[in-house]
């Protein structure tokens, strides 16, 4: 999941930058790639809002968090990765604050979903979960051949390999509601992934202060 590599991501950043201006432009095909995932990214977060939504299941809400992050990910390396220190910090920032509301609002719905009691759609969380990994695995493939470059290129590629897990976490929670009839093998997913993405908004917002003074005094 992305949220397990945010903090090593986001400080690949720096290293990456001293890679871009010191050796050169990035590998030929890699911007392209960059854009495809975001769009991707991009797109399965809103697929997954929508389904979250429909079907009624709290862990698809939560693994949306990760294609968000994902796409953040996509868009600081295109857009504000040649920018100065600054720039990077506020939009990390940016990010870890949506993160942090995403994660604390997918808590509060698995709270009210458990108060509720009524299981999600299992088809329907199963058919989006596979949808999900496709997709992951998809960008993976893409990113392969950039997975030896410098920090930031390895660390997008790992984020998006590992988000390969919180695909397959919603569709074994799918299977768990099947097989229960009850809507706890989803919030128990749905917690966990919420949990972790608070975490790592909190962890990535005081790295990104940090860096900001930083940025100040320099």
């Amino acid at each position: 999941m992305s949220a397990h590599c945010d903090h090593d991501h986001h400080h690949g950043h720096n290293h990456d930058h001293l890679a871009h201006t010191t050796g050169g432009p990035p590998p030929a095909g890699y911007r392209l790639v960059l854009w495809i995932g975001l769009a991707v990214n991009a797109l399965m977060f809103a697929v997954e809002i929508a389904a979250g939504l429909g079907s009624g299941s709290v862990a698809l809400l939560a693994d949306s968090i990760d294609f968000f992050g994902d796409a953040a990910n996509f868009a600081v390396t295109l857009v504000v990765l040649p920018l100065g220190l600054a720039w990077r910090a506020r939009a990390a920032l940016a990010k870890a604050a949506t993160m942090l509301a995403f994660g604390l609002l997918v808590l509060g719905r698995a709270l009210w979903a458990g108060a509720q009691g009524l299981p999600p759609d299992a088809a329907t969380m199963g058919a989006v979960g596979a949808l999900a990994l496709a997709a992951n695995l998809g960008v993976a493939v893409l990113l392969f051949r950039f997975r030896a470059g410098d920090a930031n290129m390895r660390g997008v590629w790992l984020c998006t390999r590992n988000d390969a897990l919180g695909n397959v976490a919603v569709m074994l929670a799918a299977l768990g509601v099947l097989g229960t009839g009850t809507a706890w093998p989803d919030l128990a997913v749905a917690v966990a992934m919420a949990a972790l993405a608070v975490s790592s908004g909190w962890s990535v917002m005081r790295q990104a202060r940090r860096e900001l003074a930083h940025a100040a005094t320099t």
